[in-house]
């Protein structure tokens, strides 16, 4: 009688053949290996983005504090990742108030914009503004929050793909998505938008 599974053993999937001989009434296992199995696994993440504007200004944050942070040293918005059985809207306001003391007011939900790192981070971040908010405003843990003139936006360390969204929020374009493939050295590779690819000279 013969039996046949699959199983794994460090990675490596293996055939494992079962044989029970009438002579002896005795069990064999013979296993044998099939393949290498060299997956890697995919972080998926789900965050918001938002970009407070007052005075035309935007609040931006310099992310100076983690030492091991996919955005060190560089500006960005405020948000953060979703937690347990959020909406975005509810992740947005949660976030803004932990990380800036305001309360949003008046916000608009501007697009999606699906980050890709390297070959093992996706992040799909929803993006949005917003020009109402009410409350004192509070040091944040993650770095230092600055009101920046929109036009010297440009001036800052950037990631090369903000300055993409950054123009299309300028453009009052309607809902979009957006999304920006860089290397481990911080090189944008790849855009489309609305799922068509961006050519480097229409950026």
């Amino acid at each position: 009688m013969t039996g046949l599974a699959w199983t794994s053993v460090s990675g490596e999937i293996l055939f494992v053949e079962t044989l029970l001989t009438k002579e002896s009434g005795k069990v064999q296992i013979a296993i044998i290996p099939v393949k290498k199995v060299t997956e890697k696994r995919m972080m998926k993440e789900l965050s918001t983005l938002c970009y407070i504007e007052k005075d035309g200004k935007y609040l931006m944050l310099h992310r100076t504090v983690k030492e091991n942070d996919v955005n060190k040293d560089k500006w960005i918005g405020v948000g953060g990742h979703f937690e347990k059985n959020e909406s975005p809207e509810e992740c947005l306001l949660r976030e803004v108030k932990e990380e800036t003391g305001y309360t949003l007011t008046s916000w608009q939900y501007r697009g999606i914009v699906t980050f890709v790192y390297g070959e093992d981070t996706i992040e799909y971040m929803s993006l949005y503004t917003a020009d109402g908010f009410e409350g004192t405003p509070i040091p944040c843990d993650e770095g230092e929050l600055e009101w920046v003139d929109k036009k010297a936006i440009y001036d800052l360390e950037l990631w090369e793909g903000d300055k993409i969204f950054f123009r299309l929020l300028e453009e009052g374009r309607p809902f979009f998505s957006l999304k920006l493939v860089y290397d481990q050295k911080d090189v944008l590779q790849y855009v489309a938008l609305d799922g068509k690819e961006l050519k480097e000279e229409l950026r």
